[in-house]
């Protein structure tokens, strides 16, 4: 169990598992610690983050995490992305599957390889030097997020991940891997499919040459 300095706000479109009235019901239990923002419909992974890196903005956080939240990620793997930023001085600090190996259990060899060579495509095209370019596990100094305009990121799905990286790279943050290891779901079923992979695939090739075309991400009002 985690002590009180960590928050969790819960984003919910309209899930039909019941989430949202899970957290709810819990709210009370956990004051101050607990949040809930409920969205009327399907409105893509990356405008929920987006829209809790603004609450978190708004409610004077110095951190902000992402997580999945069926357990694929570790909460016991939080310190470790909380001191990289606080001690090693990262702005963005990622939970990495492949910075160490490949450190990923029950996922089948074909979406191993997939993965892992999918940010080694990602790492070719945009010249990020991140081992884990899709991953979902990270850490946020507050300041970096003030820094991003974040109305110019343009996916708003699977390639939603590697635009957000692509952005705090080309803005010049420093960006630190600590390895994790990433377990597959027990329950519920993975939202991957060829329509994700495919924005994924030929996203990162109008990341990069948006990019090329002085495309920027920065944020008229950081501070």
């Amino acid at each position: 169990m985690h002590n009180e300095r960590f928050h969790i706000l819960v984003i919910d479109d309209n899930s039909p598992d019941g989430t949202a009235d899970i957290a709810g019901k819990l709210i009370n239990s956990f004051p101050g610690r607990l949040h809930l923002i409920k969205r009327k419909g399907k409105l893509g992974l990356g405008t929920a983050y987006i829209e809790g890196f603004q609450w978190a903005i708004t409610n004077s956080y110095d951190y902000v995490f992402e997580m999945d939240a069926d357990f694929s990620h570790d909460p016991a793997d939080l310190p470790g992305l909380l001191e990289t930023c606080q001690k090693r001085g990262a702005d963005l600090a990622i939970g990495s599957r492949y910075v160490s190996g490949v450190n990923v259990v029950n996922w089948p060899l074909g979406r191993i390889l997939m993965s892992y060579f999918a940010s080694v495509y990602v790492r070719i095209v945009t010249g990020m030097d991140i081992k884990d370019t899709t991953a979902g596990f990270k850490c946020y100094n507050i300041g970096v997020l003030k820094a991003l305009d974040l109305e110019k990121i343009t996916f708003k799905g699977y390639a939603f991940q590697i635009e957000m990286k692509f952005a705090v790279w080309k803005l010049g943050y420093r960006i630190i891997e600590i390895p994790i290891i990433f377990t597959e779901r027990k329950h519920g079923i993975s939202k991957m499919s060829g329509g994700i992979f495919n924005e994924a695939l030929w996203g990162v090739i109008v990341i990069k040459l948006k990019s090329l075309f002085g495309y920027n991400y920065s944020s008229r009002i950081a501070g």
